[in-house]
């Protein structure tokens, strides 16, 4: 029986309700969340201008060692480079640099005299477009100040940051959503399976949950297999022999136009459980921020459910 899918009449005041829990923790929390992403990321900019000799000397080492450095050096440019001016104006293999910037590691088929052409070009243009205002020890012979590195390093974590703001705050808020189911579980008698355990999804004790849990399912060939990560697997202390655990996504918005663009991939999820575990599989979502009717109307006609967090008490509701 649905919870909350099947009452439309109660969803507009339910996503006033949200909106303002996520607008509250928003302005309490995610400048918190900011600032301290900014002072691990300004470490990290300030460990890169040093193995770098302040940004004067980018060799292919300082690539081979570090491919993760690649957003920090394109931060440092003016104006900062997006991926593609970069990949333009070096005229370098793009997919030796989307590699880098996303798996952070150096292409496995390429030579690697033919790697370290790249990487030579990569650094030639870097070091040609350093911004002057941020780096003032350039063209100078002098060695920089503490003072001057640390400022240095703040604007590009500055820069890193902005461009990542979105992320930032959503993990910080999937933390805190994922805690409170945590909270309101073992309130109710349930205990946590330690992570790494190797325990499936499918073997879990009655009155257990697990975060981060792999679902395996099969892709459209049949043949192949992939993992899908589901945030919240509960296990109802009242299953019986063979019973699925119960699966929830964590879902938070800061506004209703990214949940629309977003609301299909929970339903590819339930459509791939379904077709691995059959119609009785139960995907729900937890759900806080801006998640309009529309956006709930499309979950419900996939046959999702979901609780929301101003009102947890409902995975009651659930059998939980």
């Amino acid at each position: 029986m649905p919870v909350n899918s099947n009452k439309p009449r109660q969803w507009k005041a339910d996503i006033a309700r949200s909106v303002d829990m996520y607008n509250s923790w928003f302005m309490r929390f995610a400048p918190v969340a900011f600032r301290e992403t900014r002072v691990k990321t300004t470490r990290d900019v300030e460990a890169a201008l040093i193995s770098t000799s302040y940004l004067t000397d980018i060799t292919p080492t300082i690539f081979r060692n570090s491919p993760d450095i690649l957003p920090t050096l394109r931060m440092s440019t003016c104006p900062p480079l997006a991926v593609d001016r970069l990949i333009g104006l070096a005229g370098i293999s793009p997919s030796m640099v989307k590699r880098m910037e996303n798996e952070k590691k150096l292409p496995v088929r390429m030579t690697g005299a033919d790697i370290d052409r790249e990487l030579v070009k990569i650094g030639a243009i870097i070091e040609k477009m350093a911004d002057p205002d941020i780096f003032v020890w350039r063209g100078t012979k002098k060695i920089p100040s503490d003072a001057e590195i640390h400022r240095a390093a703040t604007i590009v974590a500055d820069r890193l940051c902005g461009a990542v703001a979105n992320p930032i705050i959503r993990n910080a808020q999937e933390k805190r959503q994922l805690a409170a189911v945590k909270a309101w579980l073992e309130a109710h008698g349930y205990s946590q399976i330690p992570a790494g355990n190797g325990i499936r999804f499918d073997a879990m004790q009655p009155g257990t949950f697990s975060f981060r849990m792999n679902v395996p399912v099969k892709l459209e060939n049949g043949v192949q297999s992939v993992n899908i990560p589901v945030d919240a697997v509960i296990m109802p202390k009242g299953a019986k022999a063979k019973q699925l655990p119960i699966l929830f996504e964590a879902k938070s918005a800061g506004d209703f136009t990214n949940t629309n663009k977003r609301r299909k991939e929970e339903a590819v999820k339930m459509n791939q459980l379904r077709k691995a575990y059959g119609k009785k599989v139960q995907f729900n979502l937890f759900l806080c921020g801006y998640f309009d009717s529309g956006y709930l109307g499309y979950e419900a006609a996939e046959g999702i459910d979901w609780v929301w967090e101003h009102r947890i008490d409902d995975l009651a509701l659930f059998g939980i």
